[in-house]
């Protein structure tokens, strides 16, 4: 079943709708493990969706029978405000221009109140051994941010398409923060994603770097993926539920 309810994020003094997954069929005193997502409103329905397609995470999870709530956060749809929400720093990247921010002040309001909510209301279990990040695009660089900074709640994060390479100078700096032991890292990107080859080129240079940085981390894993067809788009992340699912065994 999908749930949606408006939660208030203090440090932005607005409410924003949640769109949250639960099985079906719960048992009595049944509780799950919880994936909090980014880009709430393109998980589960067409009709939703930005752009008129979702991940089609829902039907995954039912046909998959998987034991696992998701918490997707909707963006802000104002201008350039999603960018800005969604990055752990300010950058500047064409075409958008310079983009101030505010994601810092979200991740700790995930952390500090929406996470406590949402033990407070529904059956999860509470500690970091049950409780992932995921997100695509900029949702994608902030679960890798907060795979960096905030391991000691999030254990598995999924980094899909994350848009790294305006702001790469920036996390270079965070590769360097120590992260919990037992932290699984899925991090994606596609061929098809970049306008031009050179960029494609630095990007995954780029993505290399930041995978061996987490390598040298003790007791941090990283699951590593390139889609050479594949571009920027709901369509292609849906085809990739499969392997981050099997691969950090999400939902069993």
């Amino acid at each position: 079943m999908i749930i949606k309810e408006n939660v208030w994020i203090t440090p932005y003094q607005c409410d924003r709708l949640l769109h949250i997954y639960l099985p079906d069929d719960i048992q009595e005193n049944e509780t799950f493990p919880v994936l909090y997502m980014f880009d709430g409103h393109n998980l589960f329905f067409d009709e939703d969706a930005t752009y008129g397609k979702c991940w089609g995470l829902k039907d995954y999870l039912d046909k998959h029978h998987s034991r696992l709530i998701v918490v997707g956060l909707e963006c802000n749809h104002d201008g350039n405000e999603r960018l800005s929400e969604f990055t752990p720093y300010a950058f500047y990247d064409e075409p958008w221009g310079y983009v101030p921010e505010k994601g810092r002040v979200l991740i700790d309001w995930m952390v500090d109140e929406l996470k406590p909510y949402i033990d407070s209301k529904y059956p999860t279990k509470t500690d970091r051994r049950y409780t992932y990040i995921g997100g695509s695009s900029m949702g994608g660089t902030m679960s890798l941010y907060m795979a960096l900074t905030r391991s000691d709640i999030y254990s598995k994060a999924i980094c899909v398409s994350p848009h790294i390479y305006p702001m790469y100078k920036f996390l270079r700096k965070d590769l360097n923060t120590p992260m919990h032991r037992n932290t699984k890292v899925y991090m994606s990107w596609g061929g098809q994603e970049y306008p031009t080859p050179y960029i494609f080129t630095l990007a995954t240079d780029q993505n290399l770097q930041i995978i061996r940085a987490l390598l040298k981390k003790p007791g941090v894993d990283v699951f590593p993926h390139v889609f050479k067809n594949d571009d920027h788009s709901e369509a292609a992340w849906q085809k990739e539920l499969h392997v981050w699912m099997e691969e950090l065994k999400i939902g069993r």
